[in-house]
């Protein structure tokens, strides 16, 4: 990992990010899932190396809340229109005036008001793993605060599979997690519109074994330009390292 450079958004929040390759090669940005980073998602299973290997600049954010950027636990912070703007932000800080932008899971929810809000500045884009409907809204929440405030056992298995996830990476904060679910959750501005789909070409990739895979495809048919791509035997967890994923989101990327 290279060291984490600061920028400032919205309500004084810094994000760390990252950047690999050349200033003047075509920048791409990656924004990982939910509990996640960018070391998680796009370090570990080797599409950074990729990326910068082929030729891009790569620009890895890690999203307020999560990784090495700061983790609030005010709830009104945690929109998808906020975080939206937090890449709008981090591009206008590195005067970058056209990106290519890679998302996955809550990074693809991101990316899909990122794409359309932006227009010709993001020419094309990635969306893997998105869903549609309420995101998080199995999560029991007062079993999530019990947790958090002594411990006491989660019984609801769904919620269960959050807090695993959330608890396998290092230095996660509950309490900036669930004011992130909950923010999403309590904004019905989060779901995406189907009638307000971004124009510019996407490649929408879900695994096999994915729930959310119908969701995903239902999103796709209503972009216009877009392309499916169903990730060979992969759940939602483990598609980011997949080599086939990352060869079909390289061939897009070039256009």
């Amino acid at each position: 990992m290279p060291d984490a450079q600061f920028v400032e958004v919205g309500e004084g929040v810094a994000l760390a990010t990252y950047s690999w390759g050349a200033l003047d090669a075509p920048p791409v940005v990656l924004v990982h899932g939910f509990a996640s980073s960018t070391r998680d998602t796009w370090v570990l299973t080797g599409w950074a190396r990729m990326l910068e290997r082929e030729g891009f600049r790569v620009l890895g954010i890690d999203l307020r809340g999560h990784g090495a950027s700061e983790k609030p636990h005010d709830v009104a912070g945690y929109t998808v229109r906020q975080m939206a703007s937090d890449v709008e932000s981090v591009l206008d800080t590195f005067l970058i005036d056209e990106a290519l932008y890679v998302g996955y899971s809550l990074g693809a929810r991101i990316g899909w008001e990122v794409v359309r809000d932006l227009g010709d500045r993001i020419p094309r884009a990635v969306l893997g793993g998105v869903p549609d409907g309420i995101p998080l809204e199995h999560l029991d929440v007062d079993q999530v605060r019990r947790y958090i405030a002594d411990s006491t056992p989660v019984t609801d298995e769904r919620t269960r599979s959050y807090l695993d996830l959330t608890e396998r990476v290092p230095g996660n904060d509950l309490s900036a997690l669930l004011a992130l679910a909950l923010g999403m959750r309590d904004s019905r501005a989060v779901d995406p519109d189907p009638q307000n789909a971004p124009q510019q070409p996407i490649l929408f990739a879900t695994g096999t074994d994915d729930a959310v895979i119908e969701g995903s495809r239902s999103l796709a048919a209503a972009a216009p330009q877009s392309t499916f791509f169903e990730i060979p035997g992969r759940h939602h967890f483990n598609a980011p390292g997949s080599r086939h994923f990352r060869m079909a989101a390289l061939e897009f990327l070039r256009g």
